[in-house]
């Protein structure tokens, strides 16, 4: 990403990480029915010396902290805040499974327009 793209915030984030020695952050994205796949994908990257952040809850599996609709909705809305806040964080996105749903695509174009690079477990499902 070139200075022009970046924010004050962002070019101190990254000034930090540089004068901290950070290891290459990478966030996972896809859809929460690739956890596996996710869990997968954090091995590899951390093995390969990246600090991984990934999705940390799955609302599609039954939990008492969404079991109420409207609680859920409402966790959904701040959840996807977080993962928002994850993607400018890192410095490259993972994309992982061989599906893209509506709320990948927005991460993956919400990260493009931080310029971060985005890779794929799939490249053929790269929305470009």
């Amino acid at each position: 990403m070139t200075s022009s793209h970046r924010t004050g915030g962002e070019e101190e984030l990254a000034a930090a990480k540089k004068r901290l020695s950070l290891p290459r952050i990478v966030v996972i994205c896809g859809s929460t029915r690739f956890m596996a796949e996710m869990a997968e994908a954090d091995l590899r990257e951390t093995t390969a010396g990246r600090i991984v952040v990934k999705p940390g809850c799955d609302l599609k599996s039954p939990h008492a902290l969404w079991s109420d609709p409207v609680e859920a909705e409402a966790l959904k809305a701040r959840l996807d805040d977080l993962h928002r806040a994850k993607i400018r964080l890192a410095d490259e996105v993972l994309v992982v499974g061989d599906h893209i749903g509506d709320s990948t695509r927005a991460e993956i174009a919400y990260a493009r327009s931080l310029g971060r690079p985005v890779r794929f477990t799939h490249p053929e499902v790269d929305p470009k």
